[in-house]
């Protein structure tokens, strides 16, 4: 394949961001006087449905009948506030990319390859782990931004993967995608692109089959031959 682009996954791909997420949730519900608490194991099983709101709304059909519930206008309401607590950790400095994945993307650029966001996550989330991981604005890190609030449907749709190659102009053929997780390996082989998977802590359990290949992490010594050599990393 001639590689022109690479389209990056942000959450749990980029960096190790769901602790950042769900410790932002548990705020925001108890600043709305709400006695939802997600641990661990809640928030594992919630990430099987994507975007923040909708697994708002799915946390809430298993909650009892009496139960306190929120209208889709106060879910939006409540998950613009949790955007902004999770916004507040990460200007904290409490989080650091994944092994390899500054490197790759620097050495993509400096390569002439292009690099691209596709995520279920909205722009404001994007932009906030650019400035905390890089200190720089999403636009300056990446050429195209393809986020959750700019599509119909979330992963794992392949809308969000159809926009960002829309937005590069490029076939699937000449990109490659980055995902953590099975919804995401869905979205990306629905659009026609082939997937490389860094397993997440969240999804380390997960079903990868589709992707054309599963590795730890992005440091050098794990990249594809094909991939290190197209970022100029081997001859």
């Amino acid at each position: 394949m001639t590689l022109k682009a690479l389209i990056f996954d942000v959450d749990g791909t980029l960096a190790e961001t769901e602790e950042a997420h769900r410790a932002a949730f548990n705020a925001t519900f108890q600043a709305w006087g709400l006695d939802w608490e997600w641990s661990r194991d809640d928030y594992a099983e919630l990430l099987k449905t994507t975007g923040g709101k909708e697994r708002m709304k799915r946390f809430q059909l298993d909650l009892p009948a009496a139960a306190r519930r929120l209208n889709d206008d106060d879910i939006a309401a409540l998950h613009r506030d949790k955007t902004r607590a999770y916004a507040d950790i990460l200007a904290r400095g409490e989080l650091t990319l994944r092994p390899g994945v500054a490197a790759l993307v620097e050495r993509a650029k400096a390569a002439g390859v292009r690099v691209a966001v596709a995520t279920t996550t909205n722009t404001p989330n994007v932009e906030a782990l650019t400035q905390c991981c890089w200190g720089r604005p999403a636009t300056d890190v990446f050429e195209v931004i393809a986020a959750g609030d700019m599509v119909r449907a979330k992963k794992p749709a392949p809308d969000v993967f159809n926009l960002a190659l829309e937005r590069l102009g490029l076939p699937a053929s000449d990109c490659l995608a980055f995902e953590d997780s099975r919804n995401g390996v869905l979205s990306a082989r629905g659009a026609g692109l082939n997937v490389l998977v860094t397993p997440s802590a969240y999804t380390a359990g997960d079903d990868f089959g589709g992707a054309a290949w599963t590795v730890p992490d992005l440091t050098l010594d794990n990249l594809p031959v094909f991939l290190a050599r197209a970022v100029g990393a081997m001859v």
